[in-house]
């Protein structure tokens, strides 16, 4: 799998080395302030709830309330919120998504103003909820220095995408969760063979335990990003032995939603919560901590029916099959022993449905699993196994591998060419 990547140390790649160098240059840049708190702020010492997603793809700085609390996920919600909108909900934005690359563009700048204005809302909802009883003038100065946060981590991220490797943004949510996990691995270490609670070599094993039981969760979970139904298709103006015997086919994805049906339904979740933050109010507090907190019986059947239905909803918004057929009739082609057009149309949705419904279970299990660990174990919130985490460190992990992959092939094509020329 790794074998194309032993071209990176080849002379002719060295302004690839220096992309990788500059990138983690960006994002240790953005370990360093996850560690600077806003000033006047405290450490949250209680337990976030649903915030506990936006605290690890922060990289703990919620938790911490540093500068970069609110991390990239403003800007998150601002591209779900366009993307909602060019489903002919606005005709502006749906102009936009046919314009191609210009289009992109624009609504690539529409998401970062969309998004350094939802930071500043959520700055301030988040100050007045954890800062106690700050008055006015130190609630808009926390807000004003976690949107400042936000809008730094655009601009590193903006900036790893044009002199870096991959996409900013999606590095800088992995570089969060990453930073987490050697606390991870050394709290568990200190809880099960340092602890009281167990004796050594009992704590040994258990620890050795966690540790499999965790690498074979990634692996798991690799397998699950990687897997895909190829509908193979044919070309009417093509023959079969065209172009070496090559067929072509249609890669749809086991988890084509990726992590999007979790952030969904943990934004879902967690409004309730947020409100009750906000108002002081205690008797709702205490209705939202025992029936709709995940924690809860009741609140982790609606989180997992959330996450179910948005899975199958957003992939459906990904993959519309009436558009795969009516693509496939403009390119001339056809599914083999699919009669074009509308039985075509049912057969992909027949297909994506089924795929759809397996991975999202799969999703379900993943998201399920901090939870029931917490539940089954007493070792403390920080050591979890599973979870959205993983997906969106290996989800980014095998992008990034793709994208170096690939262009160490297209150089090492270039410099055969132009070897051949002379």
């Amino acid at each position: 799998m790794f074998a194309n990547l032993k071209g990176l140390f080849s002379p002719s790649n060295k302004d690839l080395r220096k992309r990788i160098l500059f990138t983690l240059a960006c994002l240790a840049i953005f370990a360093l302030g996850t560690n600077i708190v806003v000033p006047g702020a405290k450490q949250i010492t209680r337990n976030l709830g649903f915030l506990e997603l936006l605290n690890l793809m922060s990289g703990g700085s919620l938790k911490s309330f540093s500068i970069f609390a609110l991390g990239v996920m403003p800007y998150i919600t601002a591209s779900i919120v366009t993307q909602f909108l060019q489903m002919d909900i606005l005709p502006y934005f749906k102009e936009l998504k046919e314009q191609g690359a210009t289009g992109r563009q624009k609504i690539n700048r529409i998401n970062r103003y969309l998004g350094i204005f939802f930071a500043f809302l959520q700055g301030y909802v988040f100050s007045i909820a954890f800062l106690g009883n700050g008055g006015a003038f130190e609630v808009m100065k926390s807000a004003i220095f976690l949107t400042a946060g936000t809008a730094f981590l655009l601009w590193l991220g903006d900036e790893i995408t044009k002199k870096g490797i991959g996409n900013g943004v999606s590095l800088i949510i992995m570089a969060g969760i990453v930073n987490t996990l050697p606390k991870t691995f050394i709290t568990a270490f200190q809880e099960l063979v340092l602890g009281s609670a167990f004796s050594t070599w009992s704590g040994i094993i258990l620890f050795v335990i966690f540790v499999v039981v965790y690498i074979a969760i990634i692996i798991g979970v690799i397998y699950m990003q990687m897997a895909e139904r190829r509908v193979p298709i044919q070309y009417s103006n093509r023959t079969q032995s065209s172009y070496g015997g090559e067929k072509s086919f249609i890669p749809i994805k086991l988890n084509t939603a990726s992590v999007m049906p979790v952030i969904f339904a943990s934004a879902i979740i967690g409004i309730p919560s947020l409100i009750a933050e906000f108002l002081k109010n205690e008797g709702f507090k205490n209705f939202i901590d025992k029936y709709i907190s995940y924690t809860t019986y009741t609140g982790f059947l609606l989180y997992m029916v959330l996450i179910f239905l948005f899975g199958y909803f957003w992939t459906l918004l990904e993959l519309n099959p009436d558009e795969m057929a009516e693509n496939l009739d403009k390119s001339r082609s056809y599914v083999p022993g699919i009669t074009p057009g509308e039985k075509t149309s049912e057969y992909l949705k027949y297909v994506i449905v089924r795929l759809t419904v397996v991975g999202t279970l799969g999703l379900m299990f993943i998201a399920a699993l901090p939870i029931l660990f917490s539940k089954v174990s007493n070792l403390s919130s920080s050591v979890t196994i599973g979870g959205t985490g993983l997906l969106i460190v290996v989800g980014v992990a095998l992008e990034t591998y793709k994208q170096l992959e690939s262009s160490i092939v297209s150089r090492s094509y270039s410099g055969s060419r132009k070897r051949r020329r002379r």
